[in-house]
């Protein structure tokens, strides 16, 4: 072991307490690590239409949200320095292994299981940054930005590539789509990340959401159903 391994893995030194790992639910079964969260942008041609973008297959671009961005819990706070909140549905995929240069025909073999989840957006701050050229950290990866549902292993519910992605706002349908709608899919995401970044077990990447996304405010309640995996229900408060 070189000495940049023994400091990684050595604990007795270190000036402050250490951070807690933070993690998601499995079911009833554990605790997932989350290591990076990657998402990926207007996945869905819809929503890039929606958005003001061409659909076509250019290359697909990423931006993260923080690990303790993700929130397994009925609640979202809605959070402040913003008067525009809006909700975008996903559907997670978790790793369990990762590496560089992936090919596609690998790609689903490192991934560990799925599960219902929103990328909540500042919209007004978002925007902001856009016409400046900045990034847009501050419009998405503020605290509790991703409410998330318990993972479900690949065991159960294999490989979800198509079925029904559902959002309700207070009971009425505010976006639906297909993850067969997705432009680009599960196994390419992958893929190409895998050439940019070195992926490791741990790592989560949202795969983009269909339009119809909107405001929420406080008091409503919101219902993500996705083809195959568990429903998740988020109240505003």
């Amino acid at each position: 072991m070189n000495d940049d391994n023994i400091r990684r893995n050595s604990l007795s030194n270190l000036v402050i307490p250490a951070p807690t790992q933070h993690t998601i639910p499995v079911g009833d079964d554990g605790e997932f690590p989350v290591r990076r969260v990657y998402c990926i942008g207007r996945n869905y041609a819809a929503h890039s239409i929606e958005m003001g973008d061409d659909p076509d297959r250019d290359p697909p671009f990423f931006f993260q949200k923080n690990p303790n961005n993700l929130i397994a819990s009925d609640e979202f706070i809605y959070p402040s320095k913003t008067n525009d909140v809006h909700y975008e549905i996903e559907m997670a995929v978790a790793l369990k292994s990762g590496g560089t240069n992936i090919s596609v025909e690998d790609a689903l073999d490192h991934v560990y299981g799925y599960a219902p989840c929103l990328d909540m957006t500042r919209r007004d701050l978002q925007g902001e940054a856009k016409k400046k050229g900045r990034p847009w950290e501050i419009g998405k990866a503020f605290e509790r930005s991703g409410p998330i549902g318990p993972l479900q292993t690949v065991s159960e519910v294999g490989h979800p590539d198509q079925g029904r992605v559902e959002l309700l706002v207070n009971g009425e349908v505010q976006q639906e789509g297909d993850l067969n709608q997705m432009i680009w899919k599960v196994p390419e995401m992958i893929s190409y990340l895998s050439d940019y970044f070195e992926l490791a077990a741990g790592d989560v990447i949202m795969s983009g959401t269909p339009a119809g996304v909107g405001p929420i405010v406080k008091g409503d309640t919101m219902v993500v159903n996705i083809g195959g995996l568990e429903s998740l229900t988020v109240k505003v408060i």
